[in-house]
């Protein structure tokens, strides 16, 4: 650890050699995409100008161990910021994992354990490479430099900010007014993540729109170190396929991005004609000019949104489960949704029957088509499952021991066979 004030100043890596890079007009224009706020245009803009790579940082804090497409938002960024040629550092916030990110908590949150953090970190990892490019992607692990600093390093850290503008914060400012306790170390996670910024001596820092205050935190201290303050990109915290809360996997409304190709076609083509508009601005690929024709198709008529959503679930699909994989998840969608036949392959779960008679929602738990008894239950009394294609409204309903096709919704099929 360098002396106060004076951050270690990674070299930058021997991978960037670009000889030409966009206008830096072009690129502001592919970087604003999607996005919700940029500050400021105008000092990114400058930065573009330079016509050199720019240190683009991004933190993820381990707290979950898959991703959905909710969490590629920010990847998609990273991954056009590669393509504009610049340094992209995937940044694993393991030493704030342990503190919890307290932002829209409206109470101290559980700090994740060492174990915790490194097994999730490790699956981070595995997973992330399926948007980013394995070679041009720097991964840092913030513990390496904070666990090191010393205490009286640390207590001058903290001495940048005051408790005043901390409770400007608006889930601070909340917990405060409803008396509700908030913790010292709450108060260090946005000073970390800020110092994180200076220690990578970051230009540019992404973030969702519920990260704006730490990232601020991030130009301020930079500024206090003499550094030029980062540049920030927000990214919207994208909609789940209900199309009014956030995707989360706690609500059940998420693509995750390891599930089966099957699953991922048919998630993405049951949103909504406006949903599939938000999807294709912050997940596809498509060109900004292609964006606005179909945009405008859509509008006039002159291109059908079952169409569009169809090749959104292609181009999604194929991204995490190949060219193969996708085309057989269409031709599978075409045929069980267009000709309301089941799919041509239905996985096959060996129960083992713990009685002559099973609980029908411990039977959709125990072959996952449920993550617990009580969705399973919730799942029956809104009419979403089937069994050998008839529907079934009964969420205490009984199941001799035997052969079954169990359906959940229209997407989900698994046959039942007995192991025992």
């Amino acid at each position: 650890m360098a002396g106060w004030g004076a951050p270690i100043d990674p070299s930058r890596p021997a991978y960037i050699s670009y000889k030409t890079m966009l206008e830096a007009g072009r690129q502001l224009e592919i970087i604003e995409r999607g996005a919700a706020e940029v500050i400021s245009r105008g000092e990114l803009l400058k930065k573009l100008e330079r016509g050199i790579p720019l240190r683009v940082k991004a933190g993820f804090d381990p707290t979950a161990p898959d991703i959905h497409i909710g969490h590629t938002v920010l990847l998609e960024k990273m991954r056009q910021f590669q393509e504009l040629g610049h340094e992209v550092i995937f940044l694993i916030g393991d030493f704030t994992g342990m503190i919890g990110d307290p932002s829209g908590k409206s109470e101290m949150r559980r700090p994740l354990t060492r174990e915790e953090v490194a097994k999730n970190a490790a699956t981070y990892k595995a997973q992330i490479f399926r948007i980013l490019d394995a070679d041009k992607t720097r991964i840092e692990f913030n513990s390496s430099w904070m666990a090191g600093m010393k205490a009286g390093e640390f207590v001058r850290l903290t001495g940048n900010y005051t408790v005043a503008r901390m409770l400007e914060r608006e889930d601070f400012r909340q917990r405060f007014h409803n008396q509700n306790p908030i913790g010292i170390h709450e108060f260090l996670y946005p000073l970390i993540q800020g110092y994180d910024s200076v220690f990578l001596r970051a230009d540019i820092e992404l973030g969702g729109t519920d990260q704006k205050f730490n990232l601020i935190v991030g130009r301020e201290l930079q500024k206090s170190y003499g550094q030029e303050p980062q540049g920030i990109v927000l990214m919207p915290l994208l909609e789940g396929l209900d199309g009014v809360k956030k995707m989360s996997k706690s609500l059940g409304n998420y693509i995750g991005i390891t599930e089966p190709a099957p699953n991922m076609f048919g998630k993405v083509m049951s949103v909504s004609d406006d949903l599939m508009l938000r999807y294709f601005t912050l997940l596809s690929r498509i060109s900004n000019d292609e964006l606005v024709r179909l945009r405008e198709g859509v509008k006039t008529g002159a291109v059908h949104p079952m169409e569009a959503k169809m090749n959104l679930a292609l181009e999604l699909t194929e991204r995490y489960h190949g060219r193969e994989e996708s085309l057989k998840a269409r031709a599978e969608f075409e045929q069980v949704f267009r000709k309301k036949e089941l799919p041509d392959e239905i996985p096959v779960h060996k129960l083992s029957w713990e009685e002559a008679v099973m609980w029908l929602p411990r039977i959709l738990k125990l072959s996952g088509l449920a993550p617990s008894t009580g969705e399973a239950q919730r799942l029956i009394r809104q009419g979403g499952v089937k069994i050998n294609g008839q529907r079934v409204s009964d969420p205490e309903a009984k199941l001799p021991k035997g052969d079954y096709i169990l359906a959940v919704g229209k997407r989900r099929f698994v046959k039942i066979e007995p192991a025992n």
